[in-house]
């Protein structure tokens, strides 16, 4: 039985201060359905995706508890992404209908900077976050050193994946070198997905042992699990109204604000849209569930870029659209320093709060960087 008092009160500002954003909800619908304020309603929708991906995390880690922490960290990561894939979706189909205009152009490299993004995000400000916080609680914490090699592995594969076709267009010019990248980059794709499906099934079923935990966190859950369901199809359905807003108002905020473009993908839509990964890891960091902690950051990062970013490159290959894997040389650069960064931290299983903040130091130089980029 459907418990609707429990459902109503996860959207209490009483139970989380979070919530009281949810007013940017009915702010956006004002501002972009009554004002048409396409500028006001960027800001807001931006604000009440951050609230709506926090509920999606709370409903996932509800029902997260009720399985092992691997299992649960891949169900934080899948869901905690489900913004970002909405945003990217409603992108590439807005660049469908504007197809042969700037628009067109723009909302691809919206998408392109957005992956990045949120692979920088995942790595540098999320693990950051997650190793300050469970740092100043826990003077050295410890996580599967198995989890760091396998996705460290795939992470530095999907580096593999971003260098090469940049490298091919720079070696092949013309129309030749942009059907070539194109090829490859949809070859690619196809290569990644199976080897994320693979990655799956080593961790879940044949190697489940390895990713086993040796301390065991137990915590009740505090919804019937039918209730957190209905809790995450609530909070998806409103992101993904929201973030069809926030995308039909990127170009006039832009434009309005003087942002690049590569500044808004890279940092502020993944900023706001992965805040479920940025609150449940911290949040559990400093339970000392490092292992859950580290599943959802790194896997979060892993799954962008060996199951996002190439779904994206299919469903663009669909579309007929030129989205590729040429990504820039500076997000090529930048995703290739992190994820570096990222397994020197995490190589020995441990984690404080000075590792936590060389990563944040990192996130905010590269932030920097794009946000100056012309």
């Amino acid at each position: 039985m459907v418990d609707a008092a429990s459902i109503v009160r996860a959207f209490d500002p009483r139970e989380s201060k979070l919530n009281i954003l949810l007013l940017a909800v009915p702010a956006t619908v004002y501002f972009n359905y009554f004002q048409h304020d396409e500028n006001l309603s960027f800001i807001t929708s931006m604000i009440a995706i951050m609230p709506l991906a926090f509920l999606m995390g709370k409903a996932t880690e509800e029902i997260a508890l009720r399985t092992s922490e691997s299992v649960g960290g891949l169900l934080n990561a899948t869901f905690g992404n489900a913004a970002e894939i909405i945003i990217c979706v409603l992108a590439l189909m807005t660049a469908a209908e504007n197809a042969g205009t700037e628009t067109e152009e723009i909302m691809i490299n919206i998408v392109q900077a957005s992956l990045i993004g949120s692979i920088l995000g995942n790595l540098l400000l999320v693990m950051g976050l997650s190793f300050v916080w469970g740092g100043l609680h826990h003077s050295e914490q410890k996580f599967s050193e198995t989890q760091v090699s396998s996705n460290g592995s795939l992470l530095l594969l999907s580096v593999i994946v971003l260098i090469i076709p940049t490298v091919f267009n720079f070696t092949v010019d013309g129309t030749a070198g942009d059907d070539g990248v194109e090829k490859l980059s949809h070859a690619a794709a196809v290569v990644l997905l199976a080897i994320y499906g693979f990655f799956l099934l080593f961790q879940l079923k044949t190697h489940s042992h390895l990713f086993a935990t040796e301390n065991v966190h137990h915590e009740d859950p505090n919804m019937d699990q039918k209730d957190a369901i209905i809790l995450l199809v609530i909070a998806t359905i409103l992101v993904s109204w929201m973030a069809e807003i926030l995308v039909h108002s990127v170009e006039s905020a832009a434009e309005e604000y003087h942002l690049p473009y590569l500044f808004i993908g890279v940092i502020l839509l993944p900023l706001f849209g992965n805040a479920a990964e940025h609150f449940t890891a911290v949040s559990v960091a400093a339970k000392n569930k490092m292992d859950l902690s580290f599943a959802i950051s790194i896997g979060s990062s892993t799954q962008i870029a060996v199951f996002v970013a190439p779904l994206m490159v299919v469903i663009a290959w669909i579309l007929d659209l030129p989205l590729t894997f040429e990504f820039g040389i500076l997000e090529t650069i930048a995703v290739f320093l992190a994820v570096t960064i990222a397994n020197l931290t995490a190589a020995d299983g441990k984690s404080n709060w000075l590792e936590g903040l060389m990563l944040l130091g990192t996130y905010a130089i590269l932030g920097l960087a794009f946000y100056f980029h012309p």
